[in-house]
């Protein structure tokens, strides 16, 4: 039951990173593809039917990691607390930028709205991007299962870091450019003429540097922690995430040279799962791991929750996720097409 819901978890955020991280690509090209006013409603309007929809995901996922690894969720929020805190902030200020842009009439407001979404949106995919760096790094766990880290040190890898050294900046701009790709992929879905010519060249241009970034990226974890290949030496089946890797960098690459835009969309998202999926299948069985002692490390045997609760738990996740899916596809197939813009309106 620990695999499963291992399983589950990463499962989870990496919906989340597939679907709301092309809102936050949307956020983070919103002056590129959006030259004026009326453009960049348009760019609210092209993810407004899903975005705190897609946030759900990140919500359901906290509860899940809550329920089946406590010790993780207590350990995390507790040498988190800083970044969690800024995350926080960054989520409520994209929703602001987004949900009451609409509300007053007055071309200051608009400004400083698609100001806070856009620069909301670049920092929360470094953000989510160095954290991921943090757990395929580790962490200083003590024996008692928690850490505290500094926001940054000097910024070298060693078994006392920073939250923020080289290597976790190198996957905050991973995620940086990933999500600029998937987002721009997703607009160059949803709009058409020279809003759809723009989106197409940015992620084309972004898809050189992912590319690149993402063979460095290799190179330096291979470099900081070579134990990530354990897994892969053992269990031939993990190639299936570099398999998706090369695939959808490919893909993105065929499809934006053919101009069929939803197929660009589906293979970055391809990307973020092989990639996402990678680091979870090398990382098994240890959910985080520690920079000073490997056996003071965190796994799914020594973190999760009773395997009473386990069972159970999966019954109920079950009807949830089955509700979930239903909802999602339900919205997604209303909301298909590209985005036509209504008058707007001011709301006092």
């Amino acid at each position: 039951m620990e695999t499963v819901w291992f399983i589950i978890v990463a499962f989870m955020l990496t919906a989340y990173v597939v679907l709301d991280g092309f809102d936050l690509g949307a956020g983070i090209v919103h002056y590129i593809v959006g030259r004026n006013a009326e453009e960049r409603r348009t760019i609210i309007s092209a993810i407004g039917p899903v975005w705190d929809g897609n946030e759900v995901w990140l919500v359901a996922a906290g509860g899940t990691l809550c329920f089946a690894f406590p010790p993780l969720y207590a350990s995390s929020f507790s040498g988190f607390y800083l970044p969690l805190m800024m995350v926080l902030w960054l989520l409520i200020l994209r929703a602001i930028g987004i949900e009451l842009r609409h509300h007053v009439n007055n071309p200051m407001w608009h400004s400083a709205c698609d100001f806070v979404f856009s620069f909301a949106s670049i920092l929360l995919a470094i953000f989510f991007g160095a954290a991921l760096g943090n757990v395929i790094r580790g962490v200083p766990l003590n024996a008692e299962g928690y850490f505290f880290e500094p926001l940054w040190t000097d910024f070298r890898v060693s078994a006392n870091p920073g939250i923020l050294d080289w290597y976790t900046v190198l996957a905050g701009v991973v995620a940086l450019v990933a999500l600029t790709v998937h987002g721009a992929n997703y607009l160059a879905l949803k709009t058409e003429g020279e809003m759809n010519a723009r989106a197409r060249k940015i992620s084309g241009i972004a898809w050189f540097a992912l590319v690149g970034l993402t063979v460095l990226s290799l190179i330096a974890t291979l470099y900081i922690r070579p134990q990530v290949l354990n897994n892969y030496k053992s269990n031939i089946v993990g190639f299936i995430f570099p398999l998706l890797v090369i695939l959808g960098l490919t893909g993105m690459f065929v499809y934006r040279s053919k101009g069929q835009d939803k197929f660009s969309f589906l293979s970055s998202a391809t990307y973020l799962i092989g990639m996402l999926g990678g680091a979870a299948f090398a990382l098994y069985p240890t959910v985080l791991p520690a920079s000073t002692d490997e056996n003071l490390s965190l796994t799914i045997y020594n973190s999760a929750t009773h395997s009473y609760g386990l069972k159970v738990g999966i019954i109920w996740w079950s009807i949830g996720i089955v509700l979930a899916i239903g909802y999602f596809t339900f919205l997604f197939r209303t909301f298909k097409g590209k985005v036509k813009l209504e008058p707007e309106e001011s709301h006092y």
